[in-house]
Parts: structure tokens; C-alpha cells; sequence
């Protein structure tokens, strides 16, 4: 099951994105800046995850590694 991170620091348009750890991405945040989120069976369940750790925050998917889950 895939492992998933949410980028403590905002997008310039206000989301914080949500990456696939497993896979490996090439816009991964540092280190010092992931939030873990846990196992999750796709990228919906982490997104989900996040939006509940950190209500009022703009939560959206990776265009990389979580495209799936990724909004406009």
C-alpha cells in the first residue's frame, strides 16, 4: 500500500499538495517540510486524510504523482 505526504508549505495558488512517498515524485517537498500521512490505498484516501487533519486548508493532488487527485 502506497505512503502518502502532504507539503507543509502552501502553493503560490494556495493548495498544499498531496504526494505519493512509494513512488517517488520529482516535486517531492524537502524533508523538513512533509507532513506524513500514512498508508492509504490511492491518492483519495489521503486527500481525504488531509482535509481532516487540516480543515480550512486547500488540499489538492500532486499533477505528478497524484494526478488522480489533482484539480484544477
Amino acid at each position: 500500500m502506497p505512503q502518502f505526504i502532504v507539503n507543509r508549505n502552501q502553493q503560490s495558488n494556495g493548495d498544499h499538495e498531496v504526494h505519493n512517498l512509494s513512488t517517488g515524485c520529482s516535486r517531492m517537498p524537502e524533508q523538513q517540510n512533509r507532513i506524513d500521512l500514512g498508508f492509504h490505498i490511492n491518492c483519495s484516501g489521503a486527500v481525504s486524510e488531509a482535509r481532516r487533519q487540516y480543515p480550512g486548508r486547500r488540499i489538492n493532488g500532486c499533477y505528478y504523482c497524484c494526478n488522480s487527485c489533482h484539480t484544477s
